[in-house]
């Protein structure tokens, strides 16, 4: 049985040799079918990744507490933009929460910034210095302000990256430099190592920290003193989030003394809620990339099966001749199948070629991060071999079929 297979393959390869120009032109839709699909599925394996790589830049086991909240009274409103979260919100919530390794704090606006004859609008930021521990910030060079710094309200900044490229000359040393945020000046006592982007997509680089009394005094002008844009916190241990969710909840409600049937008036997020939203928006592109590129498999799989129907009717009287001289059924089958397998298998790895460089073009042109898997490739791969199988079944069916007299009739 082994050799009677090789040299059906053999055979299929020489019939198939007859007519390059035709067998290529089957292929095609094979190959470009196979090509679209490791190349599709791996740009949204690349987005995943990415994404993922946006929410670790998070910090780690990260919980975000924002002043609203998301409904009230059935009505869906806008979190972030009540005045219902103090500082001492935060510092209580440590207090009382014990899974709580740390919290932090922070108040934002979109302010100018000067430095010589050079200026940049970006965000200001006022925290409390566990926000930068909590939020996993690292600095290219300098340091951190301290407790003190907060204490006495001192006018020292944290600058990051993108604001350094726009604000500073090549070359030009940042720390130690005088910026002035709001027409006061402030002393750079630490640049921040890059972070990129958020896992909501916004530039992580683009900030200046200073610390949240100076900015609450001298900056920002707060009408309601110790109120923040949002608390931060973070738990020793992943699974510990969820238990540490509901005692923030619970100890924030009684705070804010909310009765029983009272909406909470701030939202809770945390790192895993971010990152299950943004993976399964990601899971959805991968499958609607991978169902597109599979209509190009089956658009080459009915060129197959086309193909070999015209192949039938061309060699019916060949097929006559085989069966006079003792071919059984089985063999006419074996042999279109075969045909159809030795098209679908040459596209197939002519595809994952064209796949494989596809990709990498993707990243090197256009700059999107792609992750080429052997579980794609090889998924590819056999469903071409499926494609093949499928289409390939009814012409050989059909071929095996004929009636020995009237095939070797056929003119």
């Amino acid at each position: 049985m082994p050799a009677f297979i090789l040299l059906t393959v053999l055979t299929a390869i020489r019939i198939l040799g007859r007519n390059r120009l035709r067998a290529g032109l089957t292929m095609l839709g094979i190959v470009i079918g196979v090509g679209a699909v490791i190349a599709m599925v791996s740009i949204g394996e690349g987005a995943k990744a990415a994404v993922a790589q946006r929410v670790a830049s998070m910090g780690t086991n990260v919980i975000i507490i924002l002043p609203g909240a998301t409904t009230a009274g059935g009505v869906r409103g806008g979190q972030g933009g009540a005045v219902t979260l103090t500082v001492s919100d935060g510092v209580d919530l440590k207090k009382r929460v014990p899974l709580l390794g740390d919290t932090g704090w922070a108040k934002r606006d979109v302010m100018q910034i000067v430095n010589g004859n050079k200026n940049w609008n970006g965000p200001v930021n006022g925290i409390s210095p566990s926000y930068l521990t909590i939020r996993d910030w690292s600095f290219a060079s300098g340091g951190p302000f301290t407790q003190l710094d907060v204490d006495t309200a001192a006018r020292v900044a944290l600058v990051g990256q993108t604001v350094i490229e726009n604000l500073f000359d090549v070359g030009e040393e940042p720390v130690g430099a005088v910026i002035r945020i709001k027409n006061v000046p402030f002393r750079v006592i630490g640049v921040l190592a890059p972070k990129g982007q958020s896992a909501q997509g916004s530039d992580q680089d683009d900030i200046i920290f200073i610390p949240f009394s100076t900015a609450e005094r001298k900056v920002f002008g707060t009408q309601f003193l110790g109120s923040v844009g949002a608390v931060f916190a973070s738990t020793e241990r992943l699974e510990d989030l969820v238990p540490a969710v509901e005692q923030i909840r619970e100890a924030l409600r009684l705070r804010h003394r909310l009765q029983a049937d009272q909406d909470d008036d701030f939202t809770i997020r945390t790192q895993v809620d971010i990152g299950k939203v943004q993976a399964g928006t990601s899971e959805t592109l991968t499958v609607m990339l991978f169902a597109i590129a599979s209509v190009s498999l089956l658009v080459g799989g009915i060129g197959i099966m086309n193909i070999l129907l015209v192949s039938v009717t061309e060699r019916t009287r060949e097929i006559g001749v085989r069966m006079a001289v003792g071919a059984k059924r089985r063999h006419i089958l074996m042999q279109f199948l075969i045909e159809a397998m030795t098209l679908s298998l040459m596209g197939g790895c002519l595809g994952i070629l064209f796949g494989i460089l596809g990709a990498r073009l993707t990243t090197v042109i256009a700059g999107w991060p792609t992750i080429i898997s052997g579980n794609t490739v090889a998924a590819a791969f056999f469903f071409s071999v499926a494609v093949g199988l499928f289409f390939g079944l009814y012409p050989a069916n059909k071929a095996s079929r004929l009636n020995p007299i009237e095939a070797l009739r056929y003119e």
